[in-house]
């Protein structure tokens, strides 16, 4: 009996052991998962495609991946807070041809302000940032005061801000920009400026979300708005902050844009919303509120960047691009919802 007693709990511990064995490898791969997906695609398209490794490629996804992946980091706080942004694409556009407008050199073709040409580049890049910001805060506004749902504040705004580039504009793309402009196109060096303001807004985003009371604010409200009201958060005016400094990052992003492009259409950046979505979702941010990182969402932007890179290398269509990236969307969520489930 006591040999048959001792078997009995030798085993107990195995499958305890197992059991805890197991779930450290799945809260590790639910960590580091997406890591290993980036490293497994660029492990593949380096073989299908030598090219892809070199230097000059590096530099040249981290440029395509810096406007989305800005985009992105708006997008992080707001997806946190259990809510939806689908306007930070016509915000770019409106922010964009405003900024691009008065950053015009005086012998442009089609001049909007001839009184204010080859101005310093501060008073676009600030008009861009106050246009930005104040369409995001509308959005947050909207939510928190009136309580319709993120998704029809923000696609109303989609729509309006991209009306306001059409009428702004005629139209038409604003082109022919000084130099001070052109700089946030161009590079230091070797290293494009698109990712040194890339790396810039990372580190605010990351500061902001993790290191501040208003990051705290994110993940209560994200989590429990009843819980975070009762706790004395003030829900309302956390909800202007968040869209307002997702509305700002689709500005930047818009500088970042303008200077890239060398022009702005007011039809630029339609559905790159869809693009920061993507980026945050596969990064794991969760659309059940109250989780997210900054990092994730930059690892997400860098598996876009990567996966767009590599497809456009290898030769396949633009239109099977827009396919696969949706069906990646698709699949972060059904993996995000049935992490939910379990934890549930």
């Amino acid at each position: 009996m006591g040999s048959d007693s001792k078997k009995l709990m030798d085993n107990a511990e195995k499958e305890a052991l197992a059991d805890e064995n197991k779930q450290k490898i799945t809260a590790a791969l639910q960590k580091y998962g997406i890591i290993l997906v980036l490293l497994f695609l660029v492990v593949v398209i380096s073989i299908l495609e030598p090219k892809f490794l070199t230097a000059t490629n590096i530099f040249n996804v981290l440029t395509q991946s810096s406007i989305y992946g800005i985009m992105a980091l708006g997008m992080t706080l707001v997806i946190t807070s259990k809510g939806i942004d689908l306007s930070v694409g016509s915000v770019l556009a409106f922010s964009g041809v405003v900024a691009a407008s008065l950053a015009q050199v005086s012998t442009a073709t089609t001049l909007y302000y001839p009184g204010l040409t080859d101005i310093p580049v501060l008073l676009p890049v600030l008009a861009a940032l106050i246009i930005g910001f104040m369409l995001g805060a509308v959005n947050g506004g909207l939510i928190a005061y009136t309580g319709i749902p993120a998704f029809i504040a923000t696609l109303g705004m989609m729509t309006i801000a991209r009306g306001f580039a059409l009428l702004y504009t005629g139209g038409k793309p604003v082109s022919q920009f000084t130099e001070g402009m052109r700089f946030f196109g161009s590079k230091l060096g070797v290293v494009p400026v698109p990712v040194i303001i890339y790396l810039i807004m990372i580190a605010i985003t990351w500061i902001l979300l993790g290191h501040t009371s208003f990051g705290k604010n994110v993940y209560a409200i994200g989590g429990n708005i009843k819980a975070a009201e009762i706790s004395g958060v003030n829900v309302k005016k956390n909800l202007v902050l968040i869209y307002g400094f997702c509305g700002l990052c689709a500005a930047v992003a818009a500088i970042v844009f303008a200077g890239r492009v060398g022009s702005v259409h007011p039809g630029a950046a339609s559905g790159y919303e869809l693009t920061a979505i993507a980026a945050t979702t596969i990064g794991g941010t969760s659309h059940y509120g109250g989780i997210g990182t900054i990092w994730g969402a930059v690892i997400g932007a860098l598996v876009l960047g990567v996966l767009r890179n590599g497809l456009t290398l290898l030769g396949i269509h633009a239109y099977w691009q827009q396919i696969i990236e949706g069906a990646i969307i698709i699949t972060a969520v059904i993996i995000d919802m049935r992490k939910n489930a379990r934890k549930k």
